[in-house]
Order: C-alpha cells, then structure tokens, then sequence
C-alpha cells in the first residue's frame, strides 16, 4: 500500500492557499505559487525568512516588472518556459531577489503557472526536488479550472471590446455595466493603439503578447484582442504624462518582443487620449488613420507613432476630397514636372526634399548629397521655373501639401 508521509500531496485540497502551505511544511521554506503571467495565486504563511521580491509580489499580487526582466534576461524564464524539471535560481542583487527553486506547473505543452520554493536557510536536496514536482502535478488541476474561467472572461471582453471599437455601444452607463460585468477598471483616461505585425499573428505570438501584456506596469492594459495582423489595445496611463507614458510603452513591448520572441517589425500606432468612453471609438479610428498614413508615407513618418503627432497628414485625406477630385491642379508643381521631365532634371525632388528638411539648404544639401552651391542653383531655378517665392511661407505650405496629395492618389 503507498504511504501517505511519501506522496503528502495527494491529499485534496479546497484551496491553492492551502497547498502553498502544505508544500512550505513538506521542504521547510517560503513558497509562492503563480500564473503564467506572474500573477500572485497563492502563498505559504507564517515563513520566518523571506526577501524584498518576495514581499513587493505579495503587497502587489504580481511579480515586479523589474524581477521579471531580470529573470529573462538571465535565462531563467526561458528555462521555465521549456522545461518540466526544477530548476535552481541564483540571486540577483539589485532587484532584492535570494536564491530559489521554481518549477513550471504544465498542462500537454502549455505552462500554466510556476511554483518557486526560497532556499534562503537550507537548499533543497536530491528527493525534496522530487517533491517538489509533485507538488506541481498537484496544483495543476486547480490551475486548469483557473485557466477555463479566465478563458471564458477573455472571449466576453473580446467580444465588448468590438462593441466599443465599432461603437455599438452609446450611453456612458452601458459601457460602466459592461467594465463592471467583466470586473474591469473603469478608466480615468485611454488610448487605443495599434500593433502592426508584418505577417499574421499566429496563436502561438498571441500567447507571448498576452504574456507581455499582462506583466507590464508601465501602463494598465485594460482590454486587447487581434485583428490578423493587427494587436488592438486599450490602455490606461497611470501619470500625468499620458502620451509619453503610451509611447514609452509601446516602444519597451516591441522592444521585449524583439528580443525575447522574435517577433521582428512591430509598429505601434497611437489613437488619441481621451477621458469620455465613448470616444474609444474616436481614438480607434486615429490609430487606424496613423497606419495609414505610415504606410503610404513611411519614409516621412518613420519615427511618428501618434495621432496628435501626424501634423498636416492628419488632413491629407480631407483635404483631397476637396481639391483633387475637383480636378484642382497646382499650376507650379505642374510646370516644376514638365521641366523635369522635358530637360531630365530633378527639381521636383529636390523642391520636397529641401522642403522637408524644413529649408535648410545644409540639411537637405547632405540628403540629395550635393553640394550646397549646387542647391542653391537648384533652388534658383525652382522659384524661376515654378514661379514660386520660397521666401514666402504660405507658397512653400501650398506646395508642399499639394506635393504629399499628389502621393494620395498613387
């Protein structure tokens, strides 16, 4: 007949607190037990030793940001994420965390959760490792319930937040139902951005983006779901710096997907900041019109991500309406082609480049790289050909926007 004092796991437990604790009894140390996104599940009680990670993951019901990193960034977690064995978890200083243990808990081939055992006082031996992973088969069926639970909220709030997208949704207080039905925080303030990925976002890239999703702090990620190749996200900044805070989120999570999946070539697109809900679909319709823009003018808004940052594109496309389907052609840039194409010159070019660089001939002399004389001649025979005064600063607008709403209709 098996003992019982072998296998002290096998009993049934009602609640994860109480199998934190059994484990804690069973190898004498402190023991947490987490989801797979470091989310605080469960931890033993009454332990006499313990150190600041411990204590920061327990007052907040989540693992540091800044101990996540750091256990990516020596290996641990990618261990973690390959492997059904315990593995031994060396200190690392500047982020308070002491020696451990962890073990993934595991479900076929997906991780469910991670149980970490602090060898503070003692290191656990050979047979206690042992023990160590029945205790994480034991936590796995509680973890599955978890997962089924979580799974069903997430296809609801999926489902709400399309709602909200599309803006089916029309009274302040039916949204404030639906956050609350979902056991949402109801947001002071928002964005809506967009991820855009160069190719389709497979199921096994959806998990790693939840991952990071869910164990960010920079901003609280409030709903999420993907469109093909595009990670949709509602987010709200935590400081009075809201763009900033946004920006700076979305470069550190393309940044981590880069590195830590290899998901290559994300680009953030960010709606505008509102506080009125139902403006979320106004701030989803921005986003979409920065990716937009950024794909047919990549090269002049590279490094632009934000709606309020598009300047004059955010009117290109009213503005062509307007003047372009009336048949209005800019009688200037018209004779600047005509030249260049009848003597095989370039003066359209470089009249956008030297444009572009907001008129300074040194700037847009090492772009064309030519010679600043060279420009200077060029842009003689701009303002000769074209008839235009670029020392006037409503022509040089006027032919600009008309330069980018010639690319409108390519």
């Amino acid at each position: 007949m098996t003992d019982r004092y072998d296998h002290p796991f096998i009993y049934h437990f009602d609640r994860l607190e109480d199998i934190a604790d059994k484990i804690s009894e069973v190898l004498s140390l402190p023991i947490t037990i987490e989801d797979v996104n470091h989310r605080l599940l469960a931890y033993s009680t009454h332990d006499d030793c313990t150190d600041p990670a411990r204590i920061s993951t327990i007052i907040g019901r989540r693992v540091p940001e800044k101990v996540i990193n750091s256990l990516w960034k020596d290996g641990t977690i990618p261990k973690l994420m390959k492997t059904r064995e315990p593995i031994r978890v060396h200190p690392i200083d500047e982020v308070g965390l002491g020696s451990r243990v962890a073990i993934s808990i595991w479900k076929n081939e997906e991780v469910l959760g991670f149980v970490w055992a602090l060898e503070i006082e003692k290191k656990l031996s050979g047979p206690e490792l042992e023990l160590l992973k029945e205790a994480a088969e034991a936590i796995r069926n509680k973890l599955l319930n978890l997962h089924a639970s979580k799974t069903k909220k997430q296809e609801h709030s999926q489902e709400f937040f399309w709602r909200l997208l599309t803006g089916n949704i029309q009274s302040v207080p039916e949204v404030q139902q639906g956050f609350g039905r979902l056991n949402i925080k109801f947001p002071k303030e928002f964005s809506v951005i967009l991820l855009n990925f160069p190719e389709e976002i497979t199921h096994n890239a959806e998990k790693q983006i939840d991952y990071l999703l869910k164990t960010t702090q920079q901003v609280l990620v409030l709903m999420s779901t993907t469109d093909y190749n595009q990670l949709i996200i509602l987010a709200e900044p935590k400081g009075e710096q809201a763009l900033t805070e946004v920006k700076e989120f979305c470069t550190s999570v393309i940044k981590q997907l880069d590195e830590r999946f290899g998901l290559h070539g994300a680009e953030a697109c960010i709606g505008g900041v509102y506080s009125d809900v139902l403006q979320i679909v106004e701030s989803y319709r921005q986003a979409l019109a920065v990716a937009k823009i950024k794909q047919r003018f990549s090269k002049e808004t590279s490094s632009l991500n934000s709606f309020s940052e598009l300047g004059i594109y955010q009117y290109l496309d009213i503005l062509y309406e307007k003047r372009y389907l009336s048949g209005y052609k800019n009688y200037s840039l018209q004779k600047l082609k005509e030249y260049d194409a009848d003597h095989k010159t370039s003066l359209t070019e470089t009249l956008e480049v030297f444009l572009e660089s907001d008129g300074s001939i040194h700037t847009a002399s090492k772009l064309l790289n030519i010679h600043v004389n060279t420009l200077s001649y060029r842009l003689k025979r701009i303002m000769q050909v074209g008839e235009i005064d670029l020392a006037n600063p409503n022509e040089k607008m006027t032919i600009y926007l008309d330069l980018k709403l010639e690319r409108m209709s390519l």
